[in-house]
């Protein structure tokens, strides 16, 4: 069973985000497998069910609490109130009523390069 992670204080997420990882390094292997994801800089990068690298907050919108990726239903989860999130960053259901912030994400050889 997964641990709720602690609130992080702040509801919304990181600005002036630019930032890359090496998809074939061992601290980010969670991202060579479809429906994989890590959490870095205050964003969590999943690798979708289609293979596409989504990033958004890693933080809910409702009380900060730490998001989870959940693949098979390619939403994230709030382990603390049940609220989830489109992968485009749209909530699916509440009590969280405000979107994430997404990134944009680009692959150039095995650089996923992750930015606002």
């Amino acid at each position: 069973m997964q641990k709720t992670p602690l609130p992080s204080g702040d509801t919304s997420g990181p600005t002036g985000t630019d930032f890359t990882l090496d998809i074939t390094s061992s601290a980010n292997a969670a991202l060579i497998s479809n429906g994989g994801y890590l959490v870095s800089n205050g964003v969590i990068v999943t690798r979708n069910n289609s293979g596409s690298f989504v990033a958004v907050q890693r933080s809910c919108t409702l009380e900060s609490y730490g998001l989870i990726y959940q693949g098979s239903a390619n939403r994230f989860y709030c382990a603390n109130h049940g609220a989830t999130f489109s992968e485009n960053g749209n909530v699916t259901n509440g009590p969280a009523s405000i979107a994430l912030t997404t990134y944009h994400t680009q692959l150039t050889g095995t650089s996923l390069r992750i930015y606002s």
